[in-house]
């Protein structure tokens, strides 16, 4: 919007040649991350109270640790502080007329959404489980799907009417269109090496990310600030990816797919981390608000249409292990306890307690501890994924 606003007061006057400084995207993202961090830390005691006297208190479940009772109560649904913050800094600073921006603001959008349900069910219905399983999977893979099937044509093509036509025509073709190089899975570590998916694969391949990056973030939001500090790290590791995919020099340089258009993600990523941090401030031992499911499935989404954008799916998985891990963690445990039951007549556990986090929790570790070490990990894993730009 106000890149708009600045290209067209350059155009009525030679005055007004110092607006050209809105065109530097560098300089665009860092107003974007400092407009959602002083936006979220000074709406954040006004939502906060909002949802205290709206009586929006997390509910702790019954087989949750005894150290976690306390914590009932606490207002939930802070996610909606962090999707508006990021929603009105992007929209502020990016070009408008991007569409990768969009898509991910949609998907973002809509797995807020479905958060937003969950959350409202457990709230108004008392109900610790909220949205059941199958209903939230249903809605997140058709959100999932329909991003899948516009990305697969859009990373090759500059205009949604192009995006358009070769839908069309992938459809006419008995779905037989083949794929440019950089729409494959790209390979870190190694220079300009991809396999190739075939329209099928890249969309399954997308789909999974997007909704397997949602979920995860979602696991691993069990801990106050365990999941926002994650996501700010890797967002903006993230950024730097699609600031090089699109830009025409780095990422030949990189030996970078170049994606033309991708380097405005760099505008959201900087917003998620500005509204993140900001959240951060609130969410901090002992937290004062909750992001819920609104936030945790809606940022878990974001990551991965950024990462299917940019082609980093594998650098996606590397930086954020900490949502990989607590994820299979959870998967494992329920696995391996269908199986010894159905063995044995007794469930057995692979872990103490699933998610991970929960694991180290009662092995002794206090929960500032397991944090700030996730963190540290967090931290570590994405530069290793950063490393991944040069060491090819």
């Amino acid at each position: 919007m106000l890149l708009s606003l600045a290209q067209w007061l350059q155009s009525l006057s030679p005055e007004f040649g110092y607006f050209r400084v809105f065109q530097y995207l560098t300089f665009r993202a860092v107003m974007a991350a400092l407009t959602a961090l002083l936006m979220g830390l000074a709406a954040g005691p006004f939502v906060i109270r909002k949802l205290a006297a709206l009586k929006i208190g997390q509910p702790i479940r019954g087989y949750a640790m005894a150290s976690h009772l306390s914590k009932s109560g606490t207002p939930t649904m802070g996610g909606v502080l962090i999707l508006l913050c990021i929603a009105v800094s992007t929209l502020l600073w990016v070009d408008l007329t991007n569409r990768f921006v969009w898509i991910v603001l949609l998907v973002t959008l809509g797995f807020g959404a479905i958060g937003w349900v969950d959350d409202w069910r457990k709230v108004v219905n008392k109900d610790p489980e909220g949205m059941r399983s199958r209903e939230k999977y249903f809605w997140q893979s058709v959100i999932g799907l329909l991003a899948a099937l516009y990305l697969v044509f859009s990373i090759s093509e500059s205009s949604n009417l192009r995006v358009l036509e070769l839908f069309f025509k992938w459809v006419q073709s008995g779905f037989d269109v083949n794929l440019p190089p950089k729409a494959g899975l790209l390979l870190p570590f190694f220079k300009e090496v991809s396999y190739p998916l075939g329209v099928f694969g890249f969309v399954i391949l997308t789909y999974l990310v997007i909704v397997g990056s949602s979920n995860a973030v979602n696991l691993t939001d069990g801990l106050d600030g365990l999941a926002i500090m994650p996501v700010v790290m890797v967002g903006s590791s993230l950024g730097v990816f699609a600031y090089v995919t699109g830009s025409a020099v780095y990422s030949k340089y990189l030996f970078f797919p170049h994606i033309p258009g991708s380097g405005e993600l760099l505008i959201f990523c900087s917003a998620m981390a500005g509204a993140g941090l900001a959240f951060l401030w609130f969410n901090t031992h002992p937290a004062q608000v909750f992001m819920g499911d609104v936030g945790a499935l809606a940022l878990g989404g974001a990551l991965g249409t950024i990462a299917v954008i940019v082609r980093q799916e594998i650098v996606l998985a590397i930086m954020g292990g900490i949502f990989v891990v607590e994820a299979l963690s959870v998967m494992l445990q329920v696995s391996y306890f269908k199986y010894t039951k159905r063995k044995y007549g007794q469930g057995q556990r692979l872990l103490k307690m699933a998610p991970l986090h929960h694991h180290f929790e009662k092995s002794g570790w206090n929960e500032t501890q397991v944090v700030v070490r996730f963190w540290i990990i967090t931290m570590l894993l994405c530069l290793v994924g950063l490393s991944t730009l040069k060491l090819r």
